[in-house]
C-alpha cells in the first residue's frame, strides 16, 4: 500500500518559513490559518545545568502527519475525512458539516474550522500536485533542501526533492528546477535509524519522518 509522506532533515532546516509561505500561496489559505507551522525547539542546555552559550536548538515543521491510523477519520460522523489510496488523509468538503470532532481528535492540533465556508481544512499534501507527478509545494519551496517527498513504504532514502540550481543544466528557470529531482539518500548527510523520529504516536501512527543528528529530540 502506498503511504505518501514527507521526511525533513532538521539539521538542514533554517526556519526560513518558505514552506509555510509556499503552502499558503498555492492553497489560498485564509489569514490566521496555517497548514504548516514551523516551531522553534529551544534553545535548550546541551547538558544538565549548562548555560548559554552551551545551548542547542532546531526548527520543527509541523502539519498534518497523514497518519496510517488517523483518529480524525475514525471520529468523523459523515465520512468527510477519508484515508485515500495514496495514504494521504483528505477532507470531502461536500460531506463536512463543520462539527469539529476531527479537530478535537487530532493529537497535533493541525485542523481548523474555516468559518466562512463552515468546513474543516488542513494540509492535503498538495494532492492536486502529487496526483500529476509533481512535488508538494512545501518541498519545492524549501530553500535548504531539508524537506523530501516519497512513498514511506519504499523507505525515506528514496524520497525526492527538486534539484539545486547549480546542478541543473543551461535552463535554470523555476520550471526546470521543479521538473528535475534529487534523491534524499544521495544528497543529505548519512543518518542512522536511531536518528529518525516521528511526532508522538498515540496509536495514530504518524507517517512523516524527521531526521535529527547530534541533538536531543524534543518533538
Amino acid at each position: 500500500m502506498t503511504q505518501y509522506a514527507i521526511a525533513t532533515d532538521l539539521n538542514k532546516c533554517v526556519g526560513c518559513l518558505a514552506c509555510t509561505v509556499g503552502c499558503k500561496s498555492i492553497n489560498t489559505i485564509p489569514i490566521g490559518a496555517y497548514w504548516t507551522k514551523v516551531l522553534r525547539i529551544g534553545p535548550n542546555p546541551k547538558a544538565e545545568g549548562a548555560k548559554f552559550p552551551d545551548v542547542e536548538m532546531y526548527f520543527l515543521p509541523v502539519g498534518c502527519q497523514h497518519c496510517a491510523n488517523p483518529a480524525c477519520v475514525h471520529v468523523c460522523p459523515t465520512g468527510a475525512s477519508q484515508k485515500t489510496a495514496n495514504g494521504t488523509v483528505q477532507i470531502d468538503k461536500e460531506k463536512c458539516i463543520g462539527c469539529q470532532f476531527c479537530v478535537m481528535a487530532c493529537p497535533y492540533g493541525v485542523r481548523y474550522l474555516n468559518e466562512e465556508e463552515g468546513v474543516i481544512e488542513k494540509c492535503t499534501l498538495c494532492n492536486q500536485l502529487i496526483e500529476t507527478g509533481d512535488l508538494p509545494q512545501c518541498v519545492t519551496q524549501c530553500s535548504a533542501r531539508a524537506r523530501w517527498f516519497g512513498d514511506l513504504e519504499k523507505g525515506i532514502a528514496g524520497f525526492q526533492g527538486p534539484i539545486e540550481r547549480d546542478r541543473v543544466g543551461a535552463d535554470k528557470s523555476y520550471d526546470a528546477l521543479r521538473k528535475q529531482r534529487m534523491i534524499m539518500g544521495e544528497y543529505i548527510k548519512p543518518w542512522s535509524e536511531s536518528e529518525v523520529y516521528t511526532l508522538p504516536d498515540v496509536g495514530n501512527k504518524p507517517s512523516f519522518r524527521y531526521i535529527l543528528r547530534g541533538r536531543k529530540w524534543q518533538g
